[in-house]
């Protein structure tokens, strides 16, 4: 059974950092591309972020390009999100998952940033 467990959100001043973790078991994670998908209140998911299975390819959404960079240890079977210079519009629940559209996702984990 796949579990995804996100973690490492909370409430940051806009220029904050926050760290993200996801823990998944229940399939091969290492050989798994995986992915961050976000829903901002009153909206639908959106894509973040992906990265390939040994983690060598990355693709970013625009809007957080050079702020949030993905990564994996596939030792540990974890995937991260670390972001940077957060902004209010970065508000969102966080999910890890298996698909770009994130049909297989964890729980998720609320970031808010505000002042």
């Amino acid at each position: 059974q796949v579990q995804l467990v996100e973690s490492g959100g909370g409430w940051v001043q806009p220029g904050g950092s926050l760290r993200l973790s996801c823990a998944a078991s229940g399939f091969f994670f290492s050989t798994s591309g995986m992915y961050w998908v976000r829903q901002a209140p009153g909206k639908g998911l959106e894509w973040v972020s992906t990265i390939s299975n040994g983690g060598a390819l990355r693709s970013y959404r625009d809007s957080v390009k050079g702020r949030f960079t993905i990564s994996r240890d596939n030792v540990k079977n974890r995937l991260y999100l670390e972001m940077n210079s957060l902004k209010s519009e970065d508000t969102a629940v966080y999910y890890c998952a298996k698909d770009p559209g994130g049909a297989v996702r964890g729980q998720g984990t609320q970031v808010t940033v505000s002042l």
